[in-house]
């Protein structure tokens, strides 16, 4: 359920899922329920990764998430910029101390493993 900016017309049978009473993140079912999600999403990414987790959030928390577990200060990150989101990644790893080398493209063009 992506709830963007609205207003949004969810199907009914997603409100009355919503209506239900919220489950705990320890809850037994909820751990279940997040396993059977990890391997859909390892199937959906072609991946073996036991890492592979859903992240609730926007795609730049997921970004961040990704940057502050991986990047030490000091060590060199390649960032490819042809828009907004590569500026905001050259933000975020330069708040984690990390060397920062960028390549750049106008918006709307892609980036080749030559350059």
């Amino acid at each position: 359920l992506l709830c963007g900016p609205g207003p949004g017309n969810a199907h009914p049978r997603v409100l009355s899922a919503m209506s239900l009473p919220q489950i705990g993140h320890l809850d037994p079912y909820f751990l279940k329920m997040m396993e059977e999600i990890k391997t859909l999403l390892r199937y959906a990414y072609q991946t073996k990764n036991e890492f592979t987790v859903p992240v609730s959030a926007t795609g730049s928390a997921a970004m961040e998430a990704c940057i502050c577990n991986l990047v030490e200060p000091g060590e060199k990150i390649l960032v490819g910029i042809n828009g907004y989101f590569g500026h905001r990644m050259v933000d975020m790893a330069s708040r984690y101390g990390a060397e920062i080398v960028t390549i750049n493209k106008p918006w709307g063009e892609v980036f080749t493993f030559q350059k």
